[in-house]
């Protein structure tokens, strides 16, 4: 374990954007049950239906109106001078930046997103964390800038590389969508402003995160209500296909573990970690126990029907995290197996598609 590991500090402020988001969600809910002091920013688009973005908010409320502090913004981190408001009236101490155009697909449609979100976004969040040292935002003699920027980068940033499992040292010089693109840019922008400014900034590469209250762009979404309604499912690259799945729980668990922990001292404070299942599971097996799930979970025997497809624009073949590093500074590996996560979201699921 990480000799100076150290678990959530509840007298921290933290700030979350997207915290209507997926990931965000769970992370500011997690942290809301601690105890802790959660403001999150959101910008709440209409990229997937904002009802279930509604819903997730209206449980942070709930959360943080009986264990927590929970502060919510509505606004784009696009906008600098919102975003230098909040850190100038909120000092926030952990920044988590986990508000991002989502989506390898879209970016190849609407490009201009990708580079508002993920750039310019990211941008404001960098200058934010680097003017929380100046004495001009000084107010308070207690608050001493930004401890850690924690940030969502992507699995796709190791675009179609063929040496498996993808570790944190391998080259990722070659994305193959504009969404991986955005990605990269982030981790260099990140590690940039931790030479030039010592902000301590770790970046995170989530493989394909799944479970109850996901994002419904997802293709195991669509493979879900199109499996209750008996209606065929698109199977591109004719299922040969490998993710490395992660349950939400896990990815929370990872996150968790690292945010009140920065990158240490010694040269420059930036580091990257992989948080990924370690376990690459075949489309086609993972669509056999969404299948299983689903009709174990509605008491029906459902059958998937499929149609196969090339592989789409921008995708890749296979992705598969290394977690040695994750282990090595935090002891900890996501465990969850594909057929008892897949599971938790069938019920979920089905409650909410009835």
């Amino acid at each position: 374990m990480k000799p100076d590991y150290k678990g959530i500090d509840k007298t921290k402020t933290y700030l979350i954007t997207g915290a209507a988001g997926f990931i965000g969600y769970f992370l500011s809910k997690r942290l809301l049950e601690l105890g802790c002091r959660v403001i999150g920013i959101d910008n709440m688009n209409d990229y997937y239906d904002v009802t279930l973005k509604y819903a997730r908010l209206e449980e942070l409320m709930k959360t943080g109106s009986s264990s927590g502090i929970f502060i919510f913004i509505k606004g784009d981190i696009s906008e600098q001078d919102l975003v230098n408001a909040v850190f100038i009236k909120y000092k926030p101490n952990i920044v988590v930046n986990l508000a991002a155009q989502a989506g390898v697909r879209y970016s190849i449609e609407n490009p201009d997103a990708y580079i508002q979100s993920n750039i310019i976004g990211f941008f404001n969040i960098l200058e934010a964390c680097r003017h929380s040292y100046d004495e001009i935002n000084n107010q308070n003699n207690d608050y001493q800038g930004v401890d850690h920027l924690v940030y969502a980068s992507s699995s796709s940033v190791y675009g179609a590389n063929k040496k498996v499992p993808f570790s944190e040292g391998d080259c990722v010089d070659n994305p193959v969508s504009l969404y991986a693109a955005t990605k990269k840019s982030n981790e260099l922008m990140a590690y940039t402003y931790s030479h030039l400014y010592k902000i301590p900034a770790t970046g995170l590469r989530f493989f394909t995160v799944y479970g109850p209250m996901g994002r419904p762009d997802m293709a195991y979404f669509s493979f879900s209500q199109k499996i209750l309604n008996g209606e065929p499912i698109r199977v591109f690259n004719h299922g040969d296909m490998y993710r490395d799945f992660t349950y939400i729980d896990d990815i929370v668990t990872g996150v968790k573990k690292i945010l009140c922990n920065p990158p240490g001292e010694d040269g420059v404070r930036h580091k990257i970690y992989n948080i990924g299942n370690n376990k690459p599971e075949q489309l086609m097996y993972f669509i056999e126990t969404l299948e299983k799930a689903l009709s174990k979970a509605t008491g029906k025997r459902l059958a998937v029907k499929k149609k196969y497809l090339p592989m789409q624009m921008g995708d890749v073949p296979r992705t598969y995290a290394s977690t040695t590093e994750l282990e090595r500074d935090f002891d900890f590996r996501p465990s969850t197996s594909i057929e008892d996560g897949l599971m938790k979201f069938a019920e979920w699921f089905k409650d909410v598609s009835s």
